[in-house]
């Protein structure tokens, strides 16, 4: 099995502004404007058995607005009675009360662990909708925003376990056959972890196709894959082809093993697949690669035999059969490689790439008695190589580690986030982006025939990303910067939600009660501004404003188009005109 690409973001520096001299509050007047709800939006609050992060994060910071990103003009809610209410705007001076598109046939409140409904729009005629209750439903929409050809038509719907949300969906067609695939997220009981939270996420990818049967053309569910993690992830996107599944989280995901497939095994067969410890573990960087072998306490350096050509490495331990024998994936220069005795008996061989930059996704070609470990993983993998204690000695003459030695930088971030893609077919990492200190922000649509894009922190920048799976040498492309974003957001302990427009001119954040702040792009001046301290003239200024909504209920809902903000509350819906439209 091939080891998973190793990739890196890289900022385009077109789109960075070094010079960038913070926002300017702007006291100019927004056009805000307020509609009342026939009925309160269908809030569920959080349960005393849902207390951890990850219940809140999934459930309680769950955004009960949901914009069509194919007719951004419109905006849909579930209310208290079931039904789906849809806001479209044609004049923000004349807006329409908001209209039930559908209404859920199930009553909600008869399920008591049920959570939020939650909707997805993966083409401007189809709909995945949850009621909360474990219900997904595939609705047949037509033209959505035009009501005289809107019309919503379940053409699917099953009961498929414990209750989940919609994370993400996309349709797509192959060789003829209209799909829909659905991911929906779970935060379950975990009752083997008994050390963690005593939850776990899952991530089930559902793939409904038309199929046809006695002329009959109806939808099924064709596919289930389930992955698995400790921590609910920032963003979890399906590539638009249904051939791939990208997840940016804390703590990793891996499939899970359908429970028909492994009452096929039998003992024998389980036996022989179980996964045996690894002879070695290597890593590598743009120059090098790092082998390291645990070795007997009887063996010494006499005992060793590692040889070194261009394109071949064995090594023999007294008269055993080699432990590593065979050629290397790339050249190496074999005069400049070593390999040294660590304290800890294990043997450590270096080896210089002769193609610098190279990643090699095996170390000998065929061999699968080693493992490939990624650099936030090897302090974990090797941890039997080490000792226990920090320092267990520091009188020794060559002392082990010491932690008051140690920079910032030297540090192992337990914080750091991972962005991986899986392939859809074997449910294996293909490729993988340690994030380090760039902190996640929020998702946004740009282009609805696209994956989402994700904003993460740069410094005090914050850079939004689109994925391109299509493009293995650009499967992550810097768009849009906005100044200085990553840095005031740190400042709102308050904020709730985070939102940009389509067309990158603002991003905004709102609070948990009530305030809204807009930071818009650097626009040219129509007044000479200087600057006092460096005493150049100011081309451009970047604005902030500030909103103070007319409520005293909690925010529920967050979205941003290019012309306007969309703000819910439980009884209200606002509108921010914020971009007059062209």
């Amino acid at each position: 099995m091939a080891a998973a690409t190793s990739c890196s973001l890289r900022a385009k520096r077109l789109l960075l502004e070094p010079r960038f001299e913070g926002y300017k509050l702007s006291l100019e007047p927004l056009a805000c404007y307020r509609l009342g709800l026939a009925d309160a939006v269908a809030e569920v609050k959080l349960r005393d058995d849902q207390y951890t992060l990850d219940h809140m994060r999934a459930f309680g910071m769950y955004n009960y607005l949901h914009l069509d990103s194919w007719s951004q003009d419109n905006v849909y809610y579930v209310d208290q009675s079931g039904r789906v209410m849809n806001l479209s705007v044609t004049l923000d001076t004349s807006l329409q009360k908001p209209r039930e598109v559908f209404r859920l046939p199930a009553d909600l409140t008869a399920c008591d662990n049920r959570l939020c409904a939650s909707i997805y729009f993966p083409s401007s005629t189809w709909v995945t909708l949850s009621d909360g209750t474990g219900r997904l439903y595939l609705i047949k929409t037509g033209k959505r925003g035009d009501s005289a050809s809107e019309k919503w038509e379940i053409v699917f719907n099953e009961e498929l376990g414990s209750p989940f949300i919609v994370a993400h969906s996309v349709s797509f067609v192959k060789s003829g056959t209209h799909s829909v695939a659905v991911l929906l997220l779970r935060v379950e009981k975990d009752e083997l972890d008994t050390k963690g939270s005593g939850f776990h996420v899952t991530l089930e990818w559902v793939t409904i196709a038309e199929m046809s049967k006695e002329g009959d053309h109806q939808y099924e569910i064709c596919r289930k894959r389930v992955l698995q993690g400790k921590s609910v992830p920032h963003y979890a996107a399906i590539e638009p082809s249904g051939d791939g599944l990208m997840i940016l989280s804390y703590k990793p995901f891996k499939s899970i093993q359908q429970q028909e497939e492994k009452l096929v095994e039998n003992d024998d067969a389980k036996t022989a697949n179980e996964k045996k410890d690894p002879l070695y573990y290597w890593q590598q960087t743009e120059d090098d690669v790092t082998i390291t072998i645990h070795i007997p306490q009887d063996i010494t350096k006499d005992d060793i035999k590692v040889h070194f050509s261009p394109e071949n490495i064995r090594v023999t331990l007294k008269d055993q059969p080699p432990l590593m024998d065979g050629k290397l994936h790339s050249s190496v220069d074999h005069e400049s490689c070593t390999w040294i005795i660590k304290e800890n008996k294990s043997l450590e061989i270096s080896l210089i790439k002769k193609n610098e930059g190279l990643r090699w996704p095996e170390l000998i070609i065929g061999d699968t008695n080693g493992e490939l470990i990624m650099d936030t993983e090897m302090s974990e993998c090797l941890m039997h190589l080490t000792s226990e204690e920090m320092n267990p000695n520091p009188e020794k003459e060559n002392p082990p580690c010491n932690a008051q030695e140690l920079e910032e930088c030297d540090a192992f971030l337990e914080d750091s986030a991972t962005l991986c893609r899986f392939d859809g077919d074997t449910l294996q990492v293909t490729h993988v982006i340690n994030l380090g200190s760039n902190q996640y922000l929020f998702s946004a649509v740009v282009d609805p025939r696209e994956m989402p894009c994700f904003c993460l922190r740069h410094d005090v920048d914050a850079l939004l990303w689109q994925p391109h799976p299509d493009q293995p040498e650009n499967m992550w492309e810097h768009i849009a910067t906005f100044n200085a974003l990553g840095y005031v957001q740190a400042s709102k302990q308050d904020k709730k939600f985070m939102a940009c427009a389509p067309d990158y001119s603002y991003s905004a954040l709102c609070e948990c009660l009530r305030r809204v702040f807009i930071y818009r792009q650097p626009a040219p001046l129509s007044t000479v501004l200087y600057n006092r301290k460096e005493g150049r003239q100011v081309g451009q200024v970047a604005k902030q404003l500030v909103a103070t909504l007319e409520a005293n209920d909690p925010i529920l809902g967050f979205q941003a188009t290019n012309e306007r903000l969309f703000v819910l509350t439980a009884k209200t819906l606002f509108l921010i005109k914020v971009n007059t439209g062209n």
